[in-house]
This record gives C-alpha cells, sequence and structure tokens, in this order.
C-alpha cells in the first residue's frame, strides 16, 4: 500500500465513486478515474483503505493522519 495515493483518492473522490471503481475494478472494467497501483490487487487496497478512511473522517470525526493511522493498525493485526 501506498500513502500517497490512497491521500490522492480520499482528497478527490467520494465514498460513491470509490465505490463504483471498485465494483469496475472486481468485474474487470474499465476503472472510472486512475488508481495508482503495479497491479490489481494494490489497486483494490488503495480503494478499499479510501473507503475506509473517509468513512472513519465522515462517521467519527477524525482527520486523514488518524484515520488512516487506525487502518494501518487493523491490518497489521489482522497479519499478525
Amino acid at each position: 500500500m501506498k500513502i500517497p495515493v490512497v491521500k490522492v483518492l480520499v482528497e478527490n473522490h467520494t465514498i460513491d465513486e470509490l465505490r463504483e471503481a471498485e465494483d469496475a475494478l472486481i468485474a474487470e472494467t474499465t476503472l472510472p478515474f486512475k488508481v495508482g497501483g503495479d497491479d490489481e490487487g494494490e489497486k483494490l487496497t488503495h480503494i478499499l483503505a479510501a473507503i475506509f478512511v473517509l468513512e472513519r473522517m465522515m462517521h467519527e470525526g477524525i482527520d486523514f493522519k488518524v484515520a488512516l493511522r487506525n487502518y494501518t493498525r487493523m491490518v497489521r493485526e489482522s497479519i499478525s
């Protein structure tokens, strides 16, 4: 996961737009906008991270850095 890519997605797209991109990626159709990443798996990771971060920012009133830190903590705990 590349944090700058997640930040660009959070700053430039809504949750609905990101979900549309997620659906397009899963359906193997053209993405509605550019998503950085070396392959489809990394692009999906960036999209899902951006959705998580935006949801936390909206519902918990936290800023980008805190929401991203919460996401990375969750991922680390799930793989350890």
